[in-house]
């Protein structure tokens, strides 16, 4: 397993994500470096400690890459939406200075990587846990910095599930940004087909539905629906950012292991509907965040593939898909 970036170094990399004069590179260390923190001050540290007692614990988990995906709320004409709903951003010339919106939501993502996580892991932690410790972190609740009156009393970074099947594996990461720097400075185009074909040579290859809601009872219920199916076996890994200081919509981020298979992909949204899900979804291979590819980025690449909606009354699997390079319905 790779060694996590040293602490000042992580910082030092974080503060260069947000310089818009260079190329995004987003490094993502995976677990195994932590250290479990409890509502008192913890009298070991070790790795990937089992917990003490409860999974309603504060642990540090460098881990499953995550981002706030920006979205616009325009509506295309004949699309119904739920109340509060809104689409996603795409990727627009002009606007900002060129990288400088997609170098931000990097470095904003690293940070929040690199911050404590509130994690239930049910490798470790039985099921019957899972209630009383969603209730205890609400993420409509749960803030960022660890505001007074939050259930945190620190920084949390992301809110995750671990399924009892789940196994971290993120691929050769570092030869795949390496590759990354040299297809930048090569002058050969960069396309959606070039990430691709990057991402299946290093084996980089998760990628996550993401969900974007406001802070309130829907929120809470969604992400509460989808850790029951995590735990249940249903889904395999997802998380949920924190409230931040500043307000604004809050993004679920529920994980699958090949973005190249897509009928696991279009499993796991059936999965997500099942689970009572209704808004709209979009879906990005984990090789664009890994990258630092966000909307508004200098490539001027939609980060996203597919999105779903919800259909009422429509097909069994409670939703339609569309390709959205190819603008093809799948489902």
């Amino acid at each position: 397993m790779r060694q996590a970036v040293p602490q000042h170094d992580r910082h030092q990399l974080a503060q260069t994500l947000c310089r818009s004069d260079r190329p995004s590179f987003h490094w993502h260390p995976w677990p195994c470096a932590g250290r479990t923190v409890a509502s008192s001050p913890p009298s070991s540290v070790s790795c990937c400690p089992a917990p003490r007692g409860s999974g309603s614990q504060l642990s540090i988990r460098k881990e499953v890459e995550g981002e706030k995906e920006a979205t616009n709320p325009g509506q295309k004409p004949g699309q119904t939406m739920e109340p509060g709903e809104e689409l996603e951003e795409e990727d627009s010339p002009g606007g900002r200075e060129d990288g400088f919106t997609a170098e931000h939501l990097a470095a904003e993502a690293m940070a929040a990587d690199m911050d404590p996580w509130l994690v239930f892991d049910a490798r470790m932690t039985p099921a019957t846990e899972l209630d009383a410790w969603l209730a205890k972190y609400p993420p409509s609740q749960v803030t960022r910095y660890g505001d007074p009156g939050s259930p945190n009393s620190e920084p949390v970074g992301w809110i995750a599930v671990y399924g009892q099947g789940y196994i971290p594996n993120s691929g050769d990461v570092q030869g795949l940004q390496a590759a990354w720097e040299a297809l930048q400075t090569s002058g050969r185009p960069i396309t959606p087909g070039t990430l691709r074909q990057l991402a299946i040579t290093h084996q980089v290859l998760s990628g996550k539905w993401l969900i974007h809601l406001a802070p309130g009872f829907k929120l809470d219920h969604a992400w509460a629906g989808i850790a029951r199916a995590v735990v249940e076996g249903r889904l395999q890994v997802a998380k949920v950012s924190p409230r931040a200081k500043e307000g604004g919509r809050q993004v679920i981020c529920v994980y699958t292991d090949d973005f190249t298979d897509r009928l696991g992909v279009l499993e796991a949204d059936a999965a997500i509907r099942a689970a009572g899900v209704k808004c709209l979804l979009t879906y990005k291979p984990d090789v664009y965040t890994y990258l630092g590819i966000y909307r508004a980025n200098r490539w001027h690449l939609c980060p996203t593939l597919y999105e779903s909606r919800f259909q009422l009354g429509g097909s069994a699997r409670g939703s339609r898909v569309l390709d959205r390079a190819n603008n093809v319905e799948l489902t």
